[in-house]
C-alpha cells in the first residue's frame, strides 16, 4: 500500500469518483490508499460536493509550508508529555477532526473540540487555543458558543479568573441525551402530520411509519446512554487488574 502524501493525479480521481458518487472505501480500493486518507482528504477540502483537486493540493501545499514555518514555535511553546510523538499526536488530531466533521459537526467547532478532548486536562482557555490552532479569538468564541449550545462543552473559571472550556466525563452522555431529546421532537412532528394528512392515506401512513422507528430509536438511545453512563466514570485498568 503506497504511503506519503496524495499526489495531484490521485485527488484528481478523488474528484472523478466523488462525481460519480462512489463510497470513500471504493475510492480508497482504487487507490490502494486507507479509506482514512480519502476521508480526512475530503472533508478538510469542503466536503462530498464542493471537492476540488486542483484547490485540495494547493491548500495541502499551503498547509504544510506553514506547518514547517510554525515548527520551531510549536516545538517550544507545546511540549509533548508522558514519552509522545508529537507528530503522531498532531496526525492522530486531524483525523479525530476529520470524524467528528464526517458526523455533521462544523469544521471550526470539529477542531476546538478535538483539541479540548486530546488534552490530558480536558480544558483551555481562549488564548491557548488560539494559540493550538492558529485562528483568531473571535473564531475561538463562535466555535466555543456553538459547542457550549450543544452540550458538548462548559465554561468555568480558573484561580486566576480566567474562563476555560471544559470537555468533562458527561460530555458524550449528555450529547447522546441531546440526540434523543431531538429525535423525540421529529417522533412529535410526523404524528402531527398523520393527523393534517390523514390515517388513512399514502403519505399520512408513511409518517406514522416514521414517528414509530424514530421512537424507537430515541427510547433506545436515551435508555443505552442511561445505562452506560458509568463507562465515563470508570477509571482505566491497572497492570494489577489482569
Amino acid at each position: 500500500m503506497p504511503g506519503g502524501r496524495l499526489t495531484q493525479q490521485e485527488r484528481q480521481q478523488i474528484a472523478l469518483g466523488l462525481a460519480d458518487g462512489l463510497a470513500y472505501a471504493e475510492i480508497a480500493r482504487r487507490l490502494d490508499r486507507p479509506t482514512s486518507t480519502i476521508t480526512r482528504e475530503v472533508m478538510r477540502n469542503g466536503g462530498p460536493t464542493a471537492y476540488r483537486a486542483d484547490l485540495a493540493h494547493r491548500a495541502t501545499e499551503h498547509r504544510a509550508h506553514r506547518r514547517r514555518q510554525a515548527a520551531p514555535r510549536d516545538a517550544k511553546t507545546l511540549p509533548q508529555v508522558h514519552g509522545r510523538d508529537a507528530e503522531a499526536v498532531r496526525e492522530y488530531e486531524e483525523m479525530f477532526t476529520t470524524v467528528l466533521m464526517a458526523s455533521g459537526l462544523p469544521k471550526m467547532m470539529s477542531r476546538v473540540m478535538a483539541c479540548l478532548s486530546l488534552t490530558d486536562s480536558g480544558s483551555l482557555t481562549a488564548s491557548e487555543l488560539v494559540q493550538r490552532l492558529q485562528v483568531s479569538p473571535a473564531s475561538v468564541s463562535k466555535a466555543v458558543t456553538y459547542l457550549e449550545s450543544q452540550g458538548l462543552v462548559r465554561r468555568e473559571r480558573d484561580d486566576r479568573r480566567r474562563e476555560r472550556y471544559v470537555v468533562d466525563d458527561d460530555v458524550w452522555y449528555q450529547s447522546m441525551m441531546a440526540s434523543a431529546r431531538s429525535t423525540a421532537q421529529l417522533v412529535e412532528m410526523a404524528r402531527q402530520g398523520v393527523g393534517v394528512l390523514g390515517s388513512g392515506t399514502p403519505a399520512g401512513a408513511r409518517l406514522e411509519n416514521i414517528a414509530r422507528f424514530l421512537d424507537f430509536v430515541s427510547e433506545s438511545l436515551a435508555r443505552a446512554a442511561e445505562q452506560a453512563r458509568d463507562v465515563l466514570h470508570a477509571k482505566p485498568p491497572t497492570a494489577q487488574d489482569g
